[in-house]
């Protein structure tokens, strides 16, 4: 349900123009001056605003102006007694959507209202495709750790240098290496990624090398290699330590030569490539077992890069957390929730073994499972059971978790019912035809279970 706010010093307009809209189904609020419909601005998230231009306090030209800087995506339609081209162009050049003359006539309202709407969810949706579609997610905190990383990316990233990149899963190498790649003289090629660690062993060779036609039993057709493809760009190899010795010899080779051969060719190509690999495994650890080539190392790692666990910054986890809740209430087309101070002191406690990774999951499932404002109180309740021991003291996992509440186990069936529901509704933005399908039920028994449980639309 849209949220509409009602900006003008009289009241009967107010209240016109508030039983209009609230006989469409919007929600409204109304306010009859400028300074604290700005305050209102800034505490709520608002769809629309309706603002006369002619007010006592403040004029409505200036509460556009200061409302735009608190929201700039906030759609302004301005109304007014003494409408004039003038000040309809004057209120366009402010960044008003449009503007409306009194006594408003009806369908001339309500039908700038819906494109006022219809524009600001838009430009949401653009929003969210265009950081979906962006090459690089910003690298976030400023723990020193993270500064020094930083400071390494603008020194290395500009030379064909090779890097190696350490650290836990989850942690973020894989960004790394994006913004290695983003930053070089090579950006405008291809960035193509290899995760050694989920391709069979057997044929982790043709997928780096490529093959000929009738190399072996399913080789129905000649295959270009990742080597080629990468072939001015960037290669990418994640998890370089769980790669076979037999592979590892091969890449040795294309790194002293610049040259590959394809599985059962014979011919020698040229490859243009700048490697950087990465791992979650103690390299040094792995060649004493004889597992990884010490002449491989050294080939990969003349930039060594060590990103450092999550628990090992908790400094940065309060903006990381917000960041993501900003980035996840966009995704479902929710007014974005805020994390209270008591909830980020409880999510730094965490041990965050998972890294950033565990602590995305970790908000998404609290936007999902919480109320308007995070507390401390949904981290305990909703974190992991494994994770939720040094939240509170005397407090156990399995008291994190809360079974006890459940008298049996239909009632536990309810309530993952429930949370299931509510999940998926949310996840397609309250479209239940969508969710039937999605969930595989009738339309008709989802709107009962929505009226079982009281499911409302978050607002």
């Amino acid at each position: 349900m849209a949220k509409i706010l009602i900006i003008d010093d009289e009241r009967a307009i107010r209240n016109t123009l508030r039983e209009i809209l609230e006989y469409e189904e919007y929600q409204v609020e109304d306010i009859d001056n400028g300074p604290d419909a700005l305050e209102l601005i800034k505490k709520n998230e608002y769809d629309l605003i309706l603002c006369d231009i002619k007010m006592n306090k403040m004029d409505g030209m200036e509460v556009l102006t200061e409302g735009l800087s608190i929201q700039p995506d906030l759609p302004f339609i301005m109304i007014s007694g003494h409408g004039t081209v003038e000040t309809a162009v004057e209120a366009s050049k402010k960044g008003a959507f449009d503007f409306i003359s009194k006594p408003p006539d009806l369908n001339r309202l309500l039908i700038t209202v819906r494109n006022a709407l219809e524009r600001k969810n838009l430009v949401t949706e653009t929003k969210v495709l265009k950081r979906k579609a962006s090459k690089v997610r910003e690298m976030l905190g400023q723990s020193s750790g993270i500064d020094r990383i930083k400071d390494t990316i603008e020194r290395v990233a500009p030379t064909d240098a090779r890097v190696l990149i350490t650290g836990a899963n989850g942690s973020g190498k894989e960004l790394v290496a994006r913004w290695l790649h983003e930053k070089s003289n090579r950006s405008n090629s291809q960035l193509i990624e290899v995760n050694c660690a989920a391709i069979p062993s057997e044929l982790i060779e043709s997928e780096l090398f490529g093959h000929e036609k009738g190399s072996f039993t399913s080789a129905i057709k000649q295959r270009i290699g990742k080597f080629e493809q990468a072939s001015g760009g960037t290669l990418f190899l994640d998890e370089i330590g769980d790669m076979s010795l037999s592979a590892q010899a091969k890449v040795l080779r294309a790194l002293q030569e610049n040259k590959v051969t394809r599985v059962g060719g014979e011919k020698e190509i040229d490859v243009d490539v700048r490697v950087i690999a990465a791992t979650n495994k103690d390299l040094q650890k792995e060649i004493e077992a004889g597992n990884f080539r010490m002449d491989l190392y050294h080939r990969l790692s003349v930039i060594l890069i060590h990103v450092p666990n999550l628990a090992e910054r908790k400094d940065d986890i309060p903006l990381i957390a917000q960041n993501f809740c900003n980035e996840i209430c966009q995704d479902y087309g929710i007014p974005v929730k805020t994390i209270n101070e008591a909830a980020m002191q409880a999510l730094q406690a965490m041990p965050w073994t998972g890294n950033i990774r565990e602590l995305r999951n970790m908000i998404e499932r609290l936007i999902i499972l919480s109320d308007k404002v995070i507390t401390d109180k949904d981290v305990r309740t909703f974190a992991n059971p494994a994770s939720a021991t040094p939240l509170a003291e005397n407090e156990s996992a399995a008291a994190a978790t809360n079974f006890d509440q459940f008298t049996n186990f239909q009632e536990y069936k309810d309530f993952a019912e429930r949370d299931y529901i509510k999940y998926k509704l949310e996840k397609n933005n309250w479209n239940v035809s969508k969710t039937a399908d999605d969930i595989d039920i009738q339309r008709s028994h989802l709107y009962s279970k929505i009226e079982k449980y009281g499911l409302k639309r978050a607002e």
